[in-house]
């Protein structure tokens, strides 16, 4: 819950249009300042004060009691021109809130962590628990003193910058094991284990924790680095098992008992075989949901009336194949520019790489490569994700229209998790400044054919052509590819008016930005190359002020 503090008018509007904005996520407090202040700190997560950094700093500092607990402030100042972060920026999510803000109010973001001033990742933001001597180690990384990175794994983590790596006194550790903390090593826990429980009927939630905690420690695992407990699906009202589960903040997985009578495991039970249907449950379930090259670490574990077993998931990398959209930075998106953050290699064409380098964190791995052979950027951004890394694969427009989610996507296999982030199409950017030529049907053609024969282009084309649809042209014309367009617009021509408009985009949002808009009959292909796209009208396109119109029901009418 966000809370919303104003006194002036001018604050007040504002405090509105957020509510209007984020309606399930806000609550306002009314004046009087003081009290409304207090009792929004009491009662929210975050709270939002339009106020002067000034009085809401005096306001709040005796209710100040520990950087994670207490919520994330934010001041917007009464002109709206900036978002401040003045307290919580990490563990209160204030310096997340002031993007948010900036989006509803048009303001603009200030932060003041120095992790997020100077792009290096946060060891407390990356969503796991971290321990040990997390101040003076991030102070190391972020002084450019050496650190040296420790890890059991790589994990598909931020780019962390040049000093981190195999040396220096300063140690960030990756690991689920438990390790003696001093004052030089910040422990980073990923959520790589995982537990297996069964149990007899009624059992107690502290008989379950208290077994779970003597195998860890036995073991010498953290339980930080538990994400999961799992069980079988005949378990999965067991209360005692489910309050164990939410008193430690752990998912619960259920797997069919006939799934875990599958399973090779160390343990069987002929007993536990003949009541539930397989002869495994805590060791079963912990390398079921742990996945492909589990591996168990803790065999079965026993109290009077619960079982547990541990296993240790593989990493999966991460590939995020993103759509940069035609070039101006303003229709970049916004989950766009959070991938290329999030990733610490990333992979693409040289020309699109330029475009984005000051949006990468230091420390990034940039694999650049010159036009062509698609195929090969993906296989190379598959393997890096293969390999435990959080990879970014680059590409203009929409990554799956004519770009590199295809190529990827066709090598990619189930051992890593694929994210899809949408961009602005060239046709989008194209349409917008056309005026509305995309209002009906619509066909996408790319006119290249170094991977289709133009045979089977031809026969798109007239298809096209007789189902009188709007055409968009992708790759319309290059030095060696001079006849194809000319040849596409004679077989369109044979089935609509010459008078059917068509416009041409070069370099649609970017500083070289040129229109051309003239008829079917009447384009010179000559005008047209390879950073072009060309939109052809159909029967019912028209031209409505100097812009291109199509009609959203086939019968044009005033």
């Amino acid at each position: 819950m966000i809370g919303l503090v104003a006194v002036t008018a001018a604050g007040r509007r504002a405090a509105a249009s957020v509510a209007e904005a984020w309606p399930e996520e806000t609550r306002h407090y009314p004046r009087p300042v003081a009290d409304a202040l207090r009792q929004a700190w009491g009662e929210c997560d975050q709270v939002v004060a339009f106020l002067a950094v000034g009085a809401a700093v005096r306001l709040v500092a005796p209710l100040l009691h520990d950087k994670h607990t207490d919520p994330g402030l934010v001041c917007v100042d009464e002109g709206r021109r900036h978002a401040v972060a003045v307290l919580g920026g990490h563990a209160g999510g204030a310096n997340a809130l002031t993007h948010r803000l900036s989006a509803v109010l048009g303001t603009e973001p200030v932060v003041t962590t120095a992790t997020d001033a100077t792009a290096v990742p946060g060891l407390d933001t990356l969503g796991w628990p971290v321990e040990g001597a997390v101040a003076a180690v991030t102070r190391a990384v972020l002084d450019g003193t050496p650190v040296r990175l420790a890890s059991d794994a790589t994990w598909p983590l931020p780019a962390l910058p040049a000093n981190v790596g195999e040396d220096g006194e300063m140690v960030l550790a990756v690991t689920d094991r438990e390790l003696p903390l001093d004052g030089r090593t910040a422990v980073l826990r990923p959520p790589s284990l995982v537990l297996g429980v069964g149990s007899s009927r009624g059992v107690a939630a502290e008989e379950v924790l208290a077994l779970v905690d003597a195998a860890l420690a036995e073991a010498g695992l953290s339980p930080a680095s538990v994400g999961v407990l799992a069980t079988v699906d005949l378990k999965a009202d067991e209360e005692g098992i489910l309050e164990a589960a939410r008193s430690r903040g752990w998912a619960v997985e259920v797997h069919p008992a006939a799934v875990l009578a599958e399973v090779e495991v160390p343990n069987p039970s002929a007993v536990v075989a003949a009541e539930v249907g397989t002869a495994s449950v805590a060791e079963a379930a912990a390398l079921v949901t742990a996945g492909s090259g589990a591996e168990l670490l803790v065999h079965k574990q026993k109290s009077p009336m619960a079982t547990v077993a541990v296993a240790r998931r593989r990493p999966r990398g991460r590939l995020a194949v993103v759509g940069l959209g035609p070039g101006a930075r303003d229709l970049l998106t916004p989950r766009a520019a959070e991938e290329l953050a999030r990733a610490s290699v990333v992979v693409g064409l040289d020309q699109y790489l330029d475009q984005v380098r000051d949006l990468l964190r230091p420390g990034a791995t940039v694999l650049a490569s010159g036009l062509g052979d698609e195929e090969a950027r993906a296989r190379t951004a598959v393997e890096q994700a293969q390999l435990g890394h959080a990879v970014a694969l680059i590409g203009s427009g929409d990554a799956g229209v004519y770009a590199m989610a295809s190529p990827a996507l066709d090598v990619a296999g189930d051992d890593i998790d694929v994210v899809g982030v949408p961009g602005i199409t060239a046709a989008l950017a194209a349409s917008a400044l056309l005026g509305a030529p995309l209002g009906h049907d619509t066909a996408y053609v790319s006119l290249s054919d170094l991977h289709t024969p133009w045979e089977a282009i031809e026969r798109r084309l007239r298809a096209c052509a007789d189902g009188d649809f709007v055409v968009v042209f992708y790759n319309p014309r290059s030095r060696q590819r001079d006849w194809q367009l000319g040849t596409a617009l004679e077989i369109l021509l044979s089935r609509r008016p010459s008078t059917t408009p068509v416009g041409v985009v070069r370099n649609a949002s970017r500083s070289d930005e040129a229109v051309i808009v003239s008829t079917l009959a009447d384009l010179d292909p000559a005008d047209v190359d390879m950073y072009s796209l060309v939109v052809v009208g159909s029967s019912n396109t028209r031209m409505v002020a100097g812009r291109m119109v199509t009609p959203r029901g086939y019968k044009w009418q005033r």
